[in-house]
């Protein structure tokens, strides 16, 4: 019999390839080429299932040329890759990998706030660059991090393993807000107090933006929350681009009207706004929060779990349109 038909849109781990060839005929991106839409729906043509990353778009055209398309598996938290009213619409199960990065990229969100706050990249740069001959009691005077206040904006898994990094590690106190308040026990186990967006943008010494991103977050930090900021206050993006006006943001960096920001996320990334690539006082890094080897493997090994569970026995773990389910499976 006849294996049904898979694309794997970007290099992934071998491993992966070999678990998802003993159930697919698997056509694998291993050059790592970033495809074109046409390009993409070339190679899904009459096979049904996709594992991509947020590098690919699945919207309704690409939907409308790939009639065959079942199921797009993210190897990614986020979806705002994916038009999930028109995969519903066709029938198209979406899934996402939450929970296995949850930790690494809490992690990595507070190595970018304490290289913000400490501001570590810019005395690398100054030491690299012959700059540095003595001494100087304000050389590269940052801001401290223990005992400051922490907030947190999005308050999911990630964000809540932000708060207690900072509530139980470091003696912050921590503040959050949320579309909805967590309930009391988790409050009390992440050290965070509940408080309207417009207090967390004056109290809080670090913003940490851990929101998803969607037409109603679109520029949810923009030059009007920027102004409500602490002029000492670090700004920390390790959400989604789009979040952030990046323009507004580094014109608030420039004249000095925050006192840093660490970014892993761009509007239109890979690209970067240019005025964000000339201030000193900016982390950047190239979206790598959840970039241990073993946290994408396990993100990986989740979209293809989808994948074989949902085209072998119309069942995925983490169903983004999970009224697709009961269409499922093909064998």
């Amino acid at each position: 019999m006849k294996k049904p038909g898979i694309v794997i849109a970007r290099a992934v781990f071998p491993q992966v390839i070999e678990r998802l060839a003993r159930h697919f005929d698997v056509l694998s991106n291993q050059g790592d080429d970033l495809w074109s839409p046409p390009e993409l729906a070339g190679k899904l043509q009459g096979r049904v299932g996709l594992l991509c990353t947020a590098s690919e778009r699945v919207d309704a055209a690409l939907l409308q040329a790939c009639p065959a398309l079942r199921i797009c598996a993210n190897m990614a938290v986020g979806y705002n890759n994916f038009d999930i009213d028109a995969m519903t619409a066709r029938g198209v199960l979406a899934t996402n990998a939450p929970g296995v990065l949850t930790e690494t990229t809490a992690d990595f969100g507070f190595a970018l706030l304490m290289a913000t706050a400490r501001r570590v990249c810019e005395s690398e740069h100054y030491l690299r660059a012959g700059l540095w001959t003595r001494w100087r009691y304000d050389l590269f005077a940052g801001a401290d991090i223990h005992g400051s206040t922490l907030g947190i904006l999005g308050m999911g898994r990630i964000g809540q393993g932000i708060a207690r990094r900072g509530a139980h590690g470091f003696g912050m106190r921590v503040i959050y807000h949320n579309r909805s308040r967590l309930d009391a026990a988790t409050e009390v186990d992440c050290g965070a107090q509940y408080v309207a967006k417009e207090d967390l943008l004056a109290m809080a010494d670090h913003l940490v933006l851990v929101l998803p991103y969607s037409a109603e977050s679109h520029h949810a930090i923009g030059a009007a929350e920027l102004a409500r900021m602490k002029p000492t206050a670090t700004l920390i993006n390790i959400a989604r681009g789009g979040i952030v006006d990046d323009a507004a943001l580094a014109q608030a960096l420039r004249e000095g009207r925050i006192a840093g920001a660490g970014l892993d996320v761009f509007e239109g990334e890979p690209q970067v706004h240019p005025g964000l690539l000339d201030v000193p006082n900016v982390v950047l890094t190239p979206h790598i929060a959840s970039a241990s080897m073993s946290t994408r493997l396990a993100m990986a090994d989740l979209a293809a779990d989808n994948l074989i569970a949902y085209l072998t026995r119309g069942e995925a773990s983490t169903a983004l349109n999970p009224s697709v389910l009961s269409a499922g499976t093909t064998s």
